[in-house]
């Protein structure tokens, strides 16, 4: 209205006419015979305010109002994940801080290769997630693009200011094309991209719970709040919170495949096969975040067997790369040191040193296992973390 009233449409007493009975519209009834919420609306305001309610659809269309609406959500929808991924980083930096000096072994293709601090695995994970955060302001700056005044596809001859009117709606900037401004909804790609990848990373942290919590590992044990027992086997405490977010992964990848194909090959400019990106859109946010609340909660959950850890990662040979660098630091070629060294695991022997606390110190370039870059990571984490409140709470 406000627009309509700039470009000398509007009186403003009409406008404000306009503003104050468009609050009062209620919710749409079930029973409504409207074709959809823009007839309902200009029906409405239509039998309130007579001719002046049927003003109102001047210079859009419902193609330019529902593309806007959409963004709009989406934008709302990338704050409130991207504070949900701060919560589980949170709770993975507490955890951390929880279990301070704990080594394990830290593993490649499941097999035991170097000890690592617990807190250092841990932050692996809530790096992921900080690349989660950053894809979610991604995809909120991708949404953050204002179509209306594209109209249904190729404008309007009214003078109307799309610039002014992006800059009302709390909008970075207008569209540059009207056709792609009504037909885009790569934002809608971009957001659920985030969610799948992020789906991924949980995905990645259930499954190490899950292997961490088998007691072939039993590096960890779950907490009776975010465990399920079996209705037939007395012992058992199942991680089902952790395989509902690895399960729940698969369903994710798949919605952001199904919105690819829905704009695959799809002519310009509105099709209504884009009215599917909502379904979709809309699931894939509200499992996200659920997700994202549940992974907090399963980290909060977990209890660390400290001496297990230990033993494994003290096992004698998980400290064989630590034995060749030192062969290094002697002066021996890396080469000849790592044969040296596998010779040796080969003939049954095991390395009491270093242990695995002196092999973790010993690495202390940044971003390494020592404590002291440990605790560097965590306090720039929670930086993040608080710079990503700040972002979405803005």
């Amino acid at each position: 209205m406000r627009r309509l009233e700039r470009a000398g449409l509007l009186e403003a007493a009409e406008a404000d006419a306009l503003v104050e009975a468009l609050s009062e519209v209620p919710a749409v009834p079930d029973d409504a015979p409207d074709e959809d919420v823009h007839s309902y609306l200009e029906r409405c305001l239509g039998e309130k305010l007579g001719p002046l309610g049927r003003k109102v659809h001047a210079g859009r269309s419902r193609n330019d109002q529902v593309a806007v609406a959409t963004r709009l959500w989406a934008k709302d929808a990338a704050r409130e994940l991207a504070l949900a991924v701060a919560g589980a980083q949170e709770a993975l930096v507490a955890c951390a801080r929880a279990n301070e000096g704990l080594v394990l072994p830290g593993y490649t293709h499941l097999q035991r290769a170097q000890p690592v601090l617990l807190g250092h695995h841990l932050a692996a994970h809530a790096w992921m997630l900080e690349r989660d955060a950053e894809r979610l302001r991604a995809a909120y700056a991708s949404a953050d693009e204002c179509p209306l005044g594209a109209g249904a596809l190729a404008g309007s001859s009214l003078p109307l200011d799309p610039q002014w009117t992006a800059a009302q709606l709390g909008f970075a900037r207008s569209f540059d094309n009207t056709l792609d401004a009504v037909a885009d909804r790569d934002f809608i790609c971009d957001l659920l991209y985030a969610c799948a990848l992020g789906f991924v990373h949980l995905s990645r942290l259930a499954e190490e719970v899950i292997v961490f919590t088998t007691q072939e590992f039993a590096f960890a044990q779950l907490d009776d709040t975010i465990a399920l027992g079996s209705s037939m086997m007395p012992q058992k405490k199942n991680p089902q919170v952790a395989e509902h977010l690895r399960g729940r992964a698969g369903v994710a990848i798949g919605r952001l495949a199904a919105m690819l194909a829905v704009c695959k090959g799809l002519p310009l400019a509105y099709d209504s096969d884009l009215q599917e990106d909502k379904e979709l859109a809309f699931a894939q946010v509200a499992a996200y975040d659920g997700a994202l609340r549940a992974t907090a909660l399963l980290v909060a959950g977990l209890h660390f067997d400290a001496e297990r850890m230990r033993a494994a990662a003290a096992d004698g040979a998980c400290v064989a790369t630590d034995v060749a660098e030192a062969l290094v630091r002697d002066g021996l070629p890396f080469r000849e040191a790592h044969e040296q060294v596998a010779s040796r695991i080969a003939a049954g022997e095991r390395f009491a040193e270093p242990t695995p606390e002196e092999a973790v110190a010993t690495r202390n370039a940044p971003g390494g296992t020592s404590p002291g870059r440990v605790e560097e990571q965590l306090s720039a984490l929670t930086w993040r973390v608080a710079a990503t409140r700040a972002w979405a709470k803005a």
